[in-house]
């Protein structure tokens, strides 16, 4: 799950921080990956290799509403609706959030990596290690 803490400007002009939630579920990712020819994954690279920027965006937009939700208060629900990515995608956190995403390479990988689960991310290659000989 990603914590983040948005600072933003209401339409009030009220300046608020606040801490929202963004997680997927292992059944969300396979839900995600087979929804795509080819998996999920491996869509993102030939849109990023191609320099499609409408489909960069509309993955970006998806997967920040798919990801956004709301804890219950104890903590044993990750509460999401329609109704609730709605509501998130009308606020100036969801604006300043999804511009990051689009204008940092990196905001938008930590992101993902955030809301994967953490046995689903790829295991880092292991180098092997050198032994001098003697």
């Amino acid at each position: 799950m990603l914590k983040k803490s948005i600072t933003y400007k209401d339409y009030n002009n009220t300046e608020r921080t606040e801490d929202f939630y963004f997680n997927l579920t292992k059944a969300e990712v396979t839900e995600m990956e087979m929804a795509e020819v080819g998996g999920l994954a491996e869509t993102i690279k030939k849109v990023i290799a191609a320099q499609d920027v409408p489909s960069i965006i509309k993955i970006f937009k998806d997967l920040i509403l798919k990801a956004y939700g709301e804890k219950s208060p104890d903590g044993k629900r990750f509460m999401k609706s329609e109704e609730i990515s709605n509501a998130f995608s009308e606020t100036e956190a969801f604006s300043i959030l999804f511009m990051e995403m689009s204008e940092d390479a990196n905001a938008a990988a930590n992101f993902v990596n955030g809301v994967i689960p953490n046995d689903l991310k790829p295991v880092p290659e292991q180098k092997p290690k050198l032994t001098p000989i003697s």
